[in-house]
C-alpha cells in the first residue's frame, strides 16, 4: 500500500504549476505577475476545486486527494501520462493500469530470446536500472557487465559515477541519456517509495554526482522508451543505433535492444562487431 508523500507532492505541484503559461491555457496574461507560471487560484479554478484545498496541497498539509481530484489536477496542469501516474504515486494511490508484482528474476523465455539475438546487442534491466542479463553482442558493444562489481551493474550508476562511460557517446547523446535516466528513476521511486535499495541508489547518485543532483532537482518525469543514439566504439568506430525498449509489465523489467537498418554503415559495423566479439569471447577477453 503506497503512502502519500506530502512534501514531494507539494514540490511536484509547484514545479508543474510554475512551468505553465496562462496563455497556453486560454487565460489572460498579465504583466503584473510576480512569479512565473500559473497562480494557485487559476489551477484550482481549472481543476474545479477550492483554492484553500489546493493551497494546502502545495503547503504539504492537505488530506489525501481522491482519484477523481487527481485526474482533474492532471488535466488542469496538462500532465503527460507518465506525470499523471507520478501524481497518483505521490498521493498514495496506484494508477488503474498498474497492478504488477516486482522481481529481479528474468524469465527463461526472455533469456532464450537474448541467446537468439546473436547479431543484436540486447540487455535486460530492472526498474531500478540494474543490469540483470545480457547477450554477447551487448558485451561486445558496451563492455561485459560481468566484469563489474555487482553493486555497479546499474545503468544510472555507470552513467554518473564511471567517468569512462562518456567516451562511448556523443556529448549530446550522453547528456540526453542522463536526463532520461534521472527522469525515469524519479518515476520509479514515486511508485516504490518504500524500496530501500532504490532510494539508496538515488541518494548515492545525488551525493556523488553534481550533474545528477541538478537533474534530480528539475523534477522531470518520464519513463524510458524508444531512443536513437550514436555509440563511439573503440574498435569499429561510430555506430548510430535505434534503441527499442520492450516493457515486461508483469515483472517490471525492460528488454533494451539496439539495432540498425539493413545495408547501413551501422548495420555493417554491428556485423563486424559480432565477428570481433565472438573471437574475443573465445579468447576470454570479453
Amino acid at each position: 500500500m503506497l503512502k502519500i508523500d506530502r512534501s514531494e507532492l507539494a514540490a511536484f505541484l509547484r514545479n508543474r504549476r510554475e512551468r505553465l503559461r496562462p496563455e497556453d491555457l486560454g487565460l489572460p496574461a498579465s504583466s503584473r505577475r510576480r512569479t512565473a507560471g500559473l497562480r494557485r487560484e487559476e489551477v484550482a479554478m481549472l481543476a474545479g476545486m477550492s483554492v484553500d484545498y489546493y493551497i494546502r496541497l502545495e503547503q504539504a498539509r492537505g488530506p489525501q486527494p481522491s482519484a477523481q481530484l487527481l485526474t482533474a489536477l492532471s488535466r488542469a496542469l496538462r500532465l503527460t501520462k507518465d506525470e499523471h501516474d507520478h501524481l497518483f504515486h505521490l498521493s498514495g494511490l496506484m494508477p488503474e493500469d498498474e497492478r504488477r508484482p516486482r522481481t529481479e528474476h528474468v524469465r527463461p523465455a526472455v533469456l532464450h530470446l537474448l541467446a537468439k539475438l546473436d547479431d543484436t546487442p540486447a540487455v535486460v534491466v530492472s526498474d531500478r536500472a540494474d543490469i540483470l542479463a545480457w547477450n554477447a553482442m551487448h558485451a561486445a558493444l558496451m563492455g561485459d557487465p560481468g566484469r563489474l562489481p555487482v553493486e555497479q551493474r546499474n545503468i544510472a550508476w555507470q552513467h554518473f559515477c564511471n567517468p569512462e562511460t562518456a567516451a562511448y557517446f556523443l556529448p549530446e547523446d550522453f547528456r540526453r541519456t542522463g536526463e532520461n535516466a534521472v527522469a525515469d528513476l524519479r518515476v520509479r521511486l514515486a511508485a516504490r517509495p518504500d524500496d530501500g535499495r532504490l532510494r539508496a541508489l538515488v541518494d548515492e547518485l545525488r551525493e556523488r554526482s553534481e550533474v545528477f543532483a541538478e537533474l534530480w532537482d528539475r523534477y522531470d518525469v518520464k519513463r524510458r522508451r524508444t531512443d536513437h543514439k550514436t555509440v563511439l566504439h573503440p574498435v569499429v568506430g561510430r555506430i548510430t543505433l535505434d534503441c527499442e525498449v520492450m516493457l515486461s509489465p508483469e515483472h517490471d523489467q525492460r528488454l533494451i535492444i539496439h539495432s540498425a537498418p539493413v545495408g547501413t554503415p551501422a548495420h555493417q559495423a554491428l556485423a563486424l562487431l559480432r565477428v570481433l566479439g565472438t573471437e574475443r569471447m573465445a579468447a576470454g577477453e570479453i
